[in-house]
This record gives C-alpha cells, structure tokens and sequence, in this order.
C-alpha cells in the first residue's frame, strides 16, 4: 500500500514508529494497572471512585451495570500477585472498598484480570519524510489523570487544521504549544508527588526519583 502519508496512530508499541526509527525518549514509569470488572450495584452511587491507601490504589469508574476497576500495582509486580493468589487480590480489594466484598468472588481466574503495562514516553521527532506519529504511538501518557485518549484527540484536531487550513491549523498549534505542555506538567507533577508518594512510601528515594522523571 503506498500514501503520501503514512499516520502511526498504532499506540504506544507502535510498528509504525519503530520501522520510522523514530528516536524515543522514556520517561519512566513505577506502577502498572490491573484493569478488571465488577457488578455494579443500584446503591452504589453514580460517581467515580478513588481509593488510596499506603501500597495501593483503585479506581473505579461507572460504566452504567458494571465498574470498570484499575488496580495499581509495583512495576513489573504482576508475577508476585500471582504467586500470592487470587484470594489475596479479592482481599485486597475488599479491604479497600467495603462494599465490593460481596461480588470480588466473581474474579476467579487471572484471565479476568487484564495487565497494562503502563508507559510514559515521547518521540523526540514525531515526523519522518511520510510519516506522522499521533497518540500513543507520539507521547504514551498513560496513567496521568486517564488522559491518553484526549491527547490523542488533540494530535488528530491539530493534524486536520494544519492540512485543511494552515494558517488556522498554526495558530491552534501555538495555543497548545503555549498551554498544553505546562497544564500536562502540573497534571503529571500532582499524580506523581501527590498521590504516588503513598505507593512508594517505603521506596522514597525510588519515588522521588519517578516523580521527577514523570514531569517532561
């Protein structure tokens, strides 16, 4: 297949970006996410859930009948988790939010648990002759505020304007460059500091040192 330009919109193991040689810098990252569901029930309430406790944190977020559940855990911990057990995660769980002791029962097998291997990362040149790189495949920012899917729709809005109408297209480039950057910076630094100090507080040294790789 042959185009004038190839889009890498293929995510943060992009094949696009790697066949480019595109340089990319890594940012770092502590934590990976366990994502996995759990019923809903009509009294739970409607809003979004975050729960934080030394070592651990869930969120929860309302997908109508169901929870959409992200479980942080260590970098690279998935194995250790396996080798304690199911039970111990639906403890865990349970401990955390009292009221889903009644349905953690329901996660009873590791196939129900699925693994993202959470990357913070940008190209250091998003662009080759033929090639543009947005998304994840450009910045993989996951899990800063849950805000992947929104940068990769500002890549695509900012790509359209500056090859349908380049004199717009421009203007909203140097809006974003003025604003985005530093609003990403105080999103990353309020995760990082503020709430992934409790994950590592018995690494802070370890913490630090993320905290400050995790603001660009």
């Amino acid at each position: 297949v042959r185009a004038d330009l190839v889009a890498g919109a293929d995510g943060r193991h992009s094949t696009v970006r790697e066949l480019a040689a595109l340089p990319r810098r890594d940012l770092g990252a502590p934590i990976d996410v366990l994502w996995m569901r759990l019923p809903r029930r009509p009294d739970d309430g409607e809003q979004v859930l975050g729960t934080l406790a030394p070592g651990r944190f869930l969120v929860m977020l309302n997908r109508g009948d169901y929870w959409q559940c992200a479980y942080l855990i260590e970098k690279g911990g998935r194995d250790r988790l396996e080798q304690r057990g199911l039970p111990a995660l639906r403890e865990g769980l349970a401990a955390l939010v009292p009221f889903l002791r009644d349905r953690v029962d329901l996660l009873t097998r590791w196939d129900d648990i699925k693994l993202l291997t959470v990357v913070v990362d940008r190209l250091e040149r998003w662009w080759a002759p033929g090639v543009l790189c947005i998304g994840d495949a450009a910045h993989a920012m996951s899990p800063i505020g849950g805000v992947g899917i929104n940068l990769a729709i500002q890549d695509r809005v900012l790509a359209g304007a500056l090859a349908g109408r380049p004199g717009a297209g421009l203007r909203i480039m140097r809006l974003a460059l003025r604003y985005l950057p530093p609003l990403r910076r105080a999103i990353a630094r309020a995760i990082a500091v503020g709430q992934l100090e409790h994950f590592t507080a018995d690494r802070p040294t370890a913490g630090a040192s993320h905290a400050a790789a995790a603001s660009p």
